[in-house]
């Protein structure tokens, strides 16, 4: 999906050489856009919002006001081709509350690649930036008619036609697509796509990262008309602190500065659009920990009519600087599943996390198939020989092959770490496949630690790979563990992914962290229900649910890296201009999810759905489906008296909204146990081959090479370049085989009597 995504956009860049705009400007060919950091993908996929036309027949492709003399195309495009339009307008509005950020794109494009006369399909892309992103909804108008997004029941689309991913949902992880259907050549398309994404937190600094980096062949043809670009940027830390600005990519004009609060706004006349993302850069005044507690009421359209809590506690600098001594066990999966690119990304990951070992850890290495292949049965120090040692094991023993046995693998890194007193042991578990006994892993996980009856119990830090695998089990797995989990779509981000992981994990600096003040409270639950470790790369957050009179201050408690009891107090107060609720709603989603999964509970999956519905944030019991909006004109004739003939009639203009697509699943799933006994490498997709696919495998090489140019303008320059005698012969051979097959053909219809 991914390559034939880029594969379109390069095809469209090229046809794109058709368009002619005159004498102010003729476009030249547009540069590959450059993605940082994954080099296995093409240079074509969006680093901002971006919206294309959909070409297969790419004789429609010209400019609708001043058409001009185009030859002539054969064939079609397979995939189409993708012609990035040109923008018009752009508008940013960013409402920053705690540690989560709301965005609102405004937009404008004009299909300025389409004559006036045809019409093509529309593909909308939109990368989101930030952690743990999430798309909340989208609406294109055009005239006379709209489009927007809806989260239905998952029962609610059993009559729909199977979604295509053409149709829209997610390209990867950070970049969600939808298509557009029948769009007028020259129409103008006006876009406003929401989405929220985490505040990256790191050293003391909050950072707002935004895709906001367009290349210069969307902007409009023609003479060089300035053009308005505009930043809204909102940021309301949640408690009653200053705030310092450290750097901003765009020139920010302050509009409001108050206690915990900040307003911006950048507004230029430009004549290109902006050439970077949108990074802004803040801190709070301190060198300490500090934090606070918000309460929240319910509306009255909530699904939990109870109070909403969310406690938050951000490390400071000070906490920063101690570094806790580590024991770290890699357990890591070494099935068939993980041949190919997956294993080479995971070796790469491990030996990365490996160099950044402090001198005082200790570590080992654990693979896993169906058995256990263990680097060394006691822990060693990180010394530069022994990490060289672990490497060339890793390189000699990371040999994909065989099932995917878990609960050996885990029992014995759980028993291999217990009894730690002056480190802290951290198990990192990474699979890309699911198992039937996840449950019972879990069960088994909660009572060997509770069992370990020690300060310092491992910490469990989960890793998943593709979509095979469980993200709900490694979740909740890592939850019991008091860990967290990340994952990697496919084998180009493993290497990355795991750097957060493992860095995050690195620089733990509060453990064994509890809360006084809850006990009073009536029908609470609180999430997570084990609580985490302080990290300096994320802060604590606790939320819950609660009936009852809430106490002002809640005493939160640790253990720090030097093993020294901390204590601090933290303030309550009410949540009155931070809507909480939609700050918190993905975090609960995603853990009402994983419980609901352990517990097989389904209630609880009928209350995800319900919220997910309500606030627009996807979940695994619900479907993203498209709505259409049509004006549609009515002719009523007058009912007023004295006329006779020719009576005047009434235009009525009404709106018919109907579902016309229901997009693919955009949830992560619950694992592939099939897949996982099969050994199907993660992200491969069967597909079976159409009639053509098999006749040009049939053909051999050199007609693959013949046929792969029929649809363009080589077919065309190779065949003026044949003389008399070859066109003779390939004009017999062809009509050579079209007898055989008039033949074939005549004697199984009429052979028979």
């Amino acid at each position: 999906m991914c390559d034939d995504f880029s594969r379109g956009v390069e095809d469209g860049v090229r046809l794109s050489k058709r368009l002619y705009f005159g004498k102010d400007r003729s476009v030249a060919p547009p540069k590959p856009l450059q993605i940082g950091g994954d080099k296995s993908s093409s240079g074509f996929l969006p680093l901002s919002p971006m919206l294309y036309a959909v070409i297969f027949n790419p004789g429609i492709v010209d400019n609708p006001d001043v058409p001009s003399y185009q030859p002539h195309v054969h064939g079609r495009c397979d995939p189409p081709a993708l012609i990035p339009l040109q923008m018009n307008s752009v508008q940013l509005n960013i409402d920053s509350h705690l540690d989560t950020a709301f965005i609102t794109l405004t937009a404008s494009w004009r299909l300025h690649c389409v004559m006036g006369s045809a019409t093509c399909d529309c593909r909308l892309a939109i990368p989101m930036g930030g952690l743990n992103p999430s798309i909340l909804g989208l609406q294109v108008d055009l005239i006379r008619r709209s489009y927007t997004t809806q989260l239905v029941v998952i029962d609610q689309t059993h009559n729909t036609a199977t979604p295509k991913p053409e149709d829209g949902g997610f390209l990867k992880p950070h970049i969600f697509t939808l298509t557009i259907p029948q769009v007028d050549g020259g129409s103008n398309l006006s876009v406003k796509v929401r989405w929220s994404q985490k505040i990256i937190y790191k050293h003391g600094d909050f950072t707002l990262d935004v895709p906001f980096t367009f290349p210069d062949y969307v902007t409009p043809a023609g003479k060089k008309l300035s053009k308005k670009e505009k930043i809204q940027l909102n940021v309301n830390v949640g408690l009653a602190t200053q705030i310092v600005c450290r750097t901003a990519t765009h020139p920010m004009k302050e509009q409001k500065r108050q206690v915990g609060k900040l307003a911006f706004l950048y507004e230029a006349e430009v004549l290109t659009w902006s050439s970077s993302d949108f990074v802004f850069t803040y801190s709070v005044p301190t060198t300490n920990a500090f934090g606070g507690v918000l309460l929240h009421s319910p509306s009255s359209l909530a699904i939990d009519q109870r109070d909403l809590f969310s406690l938050y506690l951000f490390p400071g600098p000070d906490l920063t600087k101690q570094v806790i001594r580590k024991e770290v066990l890699f357990v890591v999966d070494i099935s068939g599943s993980m041949k190919g690119r997956t294993i080479e990304a995971t070796k790469n990951a491990v030996i990365a996390a490996l160099s950044k070992l402090n001198q005082g850890d200790s570590f080992s290495i654990m693979a896993f198939n169906d058995q256990t292949y263990l680097y060394s049965s006691t822990l060693e120090l990180a010394t530069e020989e022994a990490l060289q040692k672990a490497t060339d094991w890793i390189g000699m023993n990371f040999i994909p092959g065989g099932g995917t046995n878990m609960s050996i693998a885990l029992d014995q890194a759980i028993e291999m770490l217990s009894g730690s007193k002056q480190a802290l042991p951290m198990i990192f578990f990474l699979t890309d496949g699911a198992v039937e006994n996840e449950r019972q892993i879990c069960e088994v996980m909660i009572k060997q630690l509770k069992n370990q009856g020690s300060d310092l119990c491992p910490r469990v830090f989960t890793f998943g790979i593709g979509s095979f695998c469980n993200h709900y089990f490694l979740r909740m797995l890592a939850m019991i563990g008091r860990g967290h989990f990340e994952a990697a779509s496919d084998p180009d981000s493993i290497v990355a992914q795991m750097e957060v992981l493992f860095s995050r994990a690195a620089s733990t600096v509060l453990l064994n962290i509890a809360i006084d003040g809850l006990d009073d409270l009536d029908a609470l639950e609180v999430y997570p229900s084990v609580i985490l470790d302080l990290c300096a790369e994320a802060p604590l957050v606790v939320f819950g649910h609660y009936r009852g009179g809430f106490p002002d201050t809640l005493k939160v408690k640790g253990i720090l890296a030097d093993m020294s009891n901390f204590t601090i107090d933290l303030k309550v107060q009410q949540a009155k201009e931070i809507p909480l609720d939609k700050v918190l709603v993905k975090q609960q989603i995603e853990h009402y999810t994983s419980q609901a999964w352990f517990l097989q509970d389904k209630k609880l999956e009928e209350k995800v759905a319900k919220i997910s519905m309500q606030s627009g944030v996807v979940s695994e019991y619900t479907r993203m489906v498209l709505l259409e909006t049509l004006q549609v004109q009515e002719k009523h004739a007058s009912t007023s008296s004295g006329t006779k003939k020719g009576k005047p009639e009434s235009i009525e203009i009404r709106e018919k909204c109907e579902m016309i697509k229901v997009l693919q699943r955009v949830g992560v799933g619950f694992g592939n146990l099939i897949a996982t006994i099969e050994n199907t490498p993660p992200g491969y997709e069967p597909k079976l081959p159409d009639q053509a696919e098999m006749l040009v495998r049939a053909a051999g090489n050199c007609c693959v090479n013949l046929f792969g140019k029929c649809c363009c303008m080589c077919c065309i320059q190779a065949c003026s370049r044949i003389n008399d005698q070859c066109a003779i012969v390939v004009t017999q051979l062809i009509t050579s085989l079209a007898f055989l097959g008039c033949f074939a053909c005549c004697e199984l219809c009429c052979g028979r009597e």
